[in-house]
């Protein structure tokens, strides 16, 4: 199933939904979305592409309804999750964590495109496995541009294959969460400031 969502939201405005396959969007306040699933997704062959657009002077919170489970499907384990992200606003996206179940392998990009002026906020949780799994694998990659000129790469893999897979001890969970054009942030993990501005902070652990 290939899922988009397109939002768009400007200044003293509803934000613009545009929804199909089966990921649906609602409105559940003057400058927030909900996301919802509105099928089972993503299985094995899915993809998902969401594309948020914030004009200057908007605000926007995206958040989601519940988890995301990616699960294997009948012939293939594989599904895709790619967001576009252009920001000249405040953007503040937040899902709940996605859960790699079974031996899924879930494949994730970000690609955030700022003007100076933009404010974002990005927070990303994931955890392999239900209780007792540990086969499933997950990669996610953050692409940040400031007014074009590169800001940050960044990439983690994670389970079953993974760059940081052991037998003995190996992570199972991580929490990246990117903040532009605030460096000075207190949350969990690791806090690196950015030289173009901003700050990325990470954790990695057994459970989220």
């Amino acid at each position: 199933m290939r899922s988009e969502v397109v939002i768009v939201a400007r200044p003293d405005r509803s934000p613009r939904l545009e929804c199909s396959g089966g990921i649906a969007a609602r409105r559940t306040g003057p400058d927030t979305v909900h996301l919802v699933s509105a099928a089972a997704t993503p299985l094995g062959g899915d993809t998902i592409h969401l594309r948020v657009v914030v004009e200057p002077g908007a605000r926007l919170r995206v958040r989601t309804a519940a988890a995301t489970v990616t699960l294997p499907g009948a012939a293939c384990v594989e599904s895709h999750a790619s967001w576009c992200l252009d920001v000249a606003g405040t953007l503040d996206l937040d899902p709940q964590p996605t859960i790699v179940a079974g031996t899924s392998r879930h494949l994730a990009s970000t690609r955030l495109n700022l003007t100076a002026g933009g404010r974002v906020r990005l927070r990303e949780r994931v955890q392999i496995g239900r209780s007792g799994e540990h086969q499933g694998f997950w990669s996610g990659s953050l692409h940040a541009d400031v007014d074009g000129g590169a800001l940050l790469r960044h990439r983690v893999e994670l389970g079953a294959g993974s760059v940081a897979d052991d037998a003995l001890a190996a992570p199972l969970a991580c929490v990246s969460e990117f903040h532009y054009p605030c460096a000075d942030v207190t949350t969990g993990g690791v806090t690196l400031a950015l030289a173009g501005g901003g700050s990325l902070t990470t954790w990695q652990g057994e459970r989220l």
